[in-house]
């Protein structure tokens, strides 16, 4: 790994750069303290990385956890119990690994996915605003109407100018800007929030609440730092629930971060995932049993670190160690940031999760997509995430059997004929499953007397018993009112000889 230094090192300072503000940021929004943050990415460095099997992926505190960790915190006797949770959802993690439950993201509906991380998106927006305005009290959406009366135009003025800065920094005519690959466009917001904080000190400035706070101390005294999780509550149920919740929701945040860096990496490599969860859930367990959040692995970082050329691992595990340096030596730079541009970088983060454009694509895939989509939206944002996941599951389970049901064919055709009843040709598709009973046989009932019937199961390679019983039964129907019924057998042995009977009858 060493020997790609070359490489390696500059993306490693990117990487720290981005890596930074969110950190930060993202502890805000989740209701924790800055430490907690700092603590999650320096041990997705030092820690996840060197485990995990992605030369590109990059492992720390992540935008989608926020709104579960904010709950936790919020719903929990101390921030300790939550601590213990975060420890049992890395176990939960190392156990899913252990079981080769890396496939497990790929069970999980497109649209569903998208619809967690939107919801996530709107959350992360709303609960930035009383901080974009200066308001220190109540945080969250509950705090904007207090937050209007307590507006600080100086907030306002570094929000706006982080906002502004941030989104200038995306614009396709910056990107191949030189001091733009250097200088992230989240660490400029940063900058010029400490420096409007700086100029503005005194009256009318900033607050110490409106500021990140560290805690500055002396070498000797860095022991301190680490929170350990309270023990006892390991019995508790609501511990263990919001353990699961991190372990499942982790797990699928970095399946899908480490689908989308193996596409984009240069060298297509492919991230062996049963050893990522695991990865992931060591560096879990470590960071609840010293005061951390939740860890995954992150796009926006891992995209970074791809993009400035890096080679190996090494640039993941040389941010964390930056992120170490930088908070034990120079603890007082940091708590000079003001929380008003860790909000303009959380705004845009919120909204590129849940952008219209988002939804625009949803709808284009049409309502077997997006209604699933929207419903995961508004039961996350109106119940809580786990909830809205399961009612967003539901719903796309229910669109599936309806579509199953309303097309249980690959194609259908009548013609009519010289008989009273015509020719009903329905050509079946490869694996005819229970999900297609109710359509099939609402189809057979259609049927009028005297008519012909075609079954096409010429591709048909599985079918189960509650198709052929169906089969079964309409033969006795059809018998009955004058029907015949014909079905067209494929080569395969197996369903050659289920089907084979009705062959000899038909005939």
């Amino acid at each position: 790994m060493f020997k790609h230094l070359k490489q390696d090192l500059p993306a490693s300072l990117v990487v720290f750069l981005v890596a930074l503000p969110l950190c930060l940021g993202i502890a805000l929004a989740s209701g924790a303290p800055p430490l907690a943050g700092l603590i999650a990415g320096i041990l997705g460095g030092l820690v996840v990385a060197p485990i995990s099997g992605s030369a590109v992926g990059v492992s720390g505190p992540a935008a989608g956890l926020a709104v579960i960790v904010l709950n936790g915190i919020n719903s929990l006797p101390s921030y300790e119990v939550f601590l213990m949770a975060v420890v049992i959802g890395g176990l939960v993690q190392l156990a899913l690994g252990a079981l080769k439950a890396g496939v497990i993201g790929l069970y999980f509906p497109s649209s569903v996915i998208q619809g967690m991380l939107a919801a996530i998106g709107i959350i992360i927006f709303l609960k930035q605003v009383p901080h974009a305005f200066g308001y220190a009290g109540v945080e969250g959406v509950d705090g904007f109407i207090d937050g209007l009366s307590h507006i600080t135009p100086t907030a306002m003025l570094i929000a706006a100018t982080g906002l502004g800065i941030v989104i200038l920094w995306d614009r396709p005519f910056m990107k191949n800007q030189a001091f733009t690959k250097i200088l992230p466009g989240s660490l400029a917001a940063v900058l010029a929030g400490v420096g409007i904080h700086l100029a503005t000190r005194g009256d009318g400035g900033l607050s110490a609440a409106q500021l990140v706070q560290l805690p500055v101390l002396q070498p000797e005294e860095w022991g301190s730092l680490i929170t350990l999780p309270d023990f006892s509550a390991i019995g508790n149920g609501a511990v263990w629930t919001l353990g699961v919740t991190i372990a499942i929701v982790a797990s699928l945040e970095t399946l899908l971060c480490v689908e989308a860096t193996d596409k984009i990496d240069p060298e297509k490599r492919i991230t062996p995932t049963n050893r990522e969860l695991i990865a992931q859930g060591i560096g879990n367990t470590v960071s609840g049993l010293i005061g951390g959040l939740p860890i995954t692995q992150v796009i926006v970082r891992s995209s970074a670190n791809i993009q400035t050329g890096n080679a190996t691992k090494m640039s993941a595990i040389l941010h964390g160690a930056w992120l170490l340096i930088l908070f034990l030596l120079v603890p007082q730079v940091l708590n000079l940031i003001p929380l008003a541009s860790l909000a303009a970088v959380l705004f845009v983060v919120g909204y590129k999760l849940a952008k219209p454009a988002n939804f625009k694509k949803m709808y284009a895939k049409g309502l077997r997509q997006f209604v699933p989509f929207v419903v995961t939206i508004l039961a996350i944002y109106f119940t809580d995430l786990l909830v809205g996941i399961g009612i967003g599951l539901v719903v796309a389970i229910l669109s599936i059997l309806l579509d199953h049901y309303q097309h249980p064919f690959v194609g259908y055709r009548y013609e009519e004929g010289e008989g009273a009843g015509g020719v009903y040709h329905f050509d079946l598709s490869e694996d005819m499953t229970f999900l297609h009973k109710a359509g099939l046989r609402q189809a057979l009932i259609r049927v009028k007397p005297g008519g012909h019937v075609v079954l096409d199961a010429s591709t048909t390679l599985r079918m189960d018993a509650d198709v052929r019983e169906v089969i079964e039964d309409f033969q006795s129907r059809a018998a009955e009112h004058d029907i015949s019924l014909e079905i067209l057998s494929p080569d395969d042995a197996e369903v050659t000889w289920l089907l084979r009977d009705y062959n000899k009858q038909a005939s």
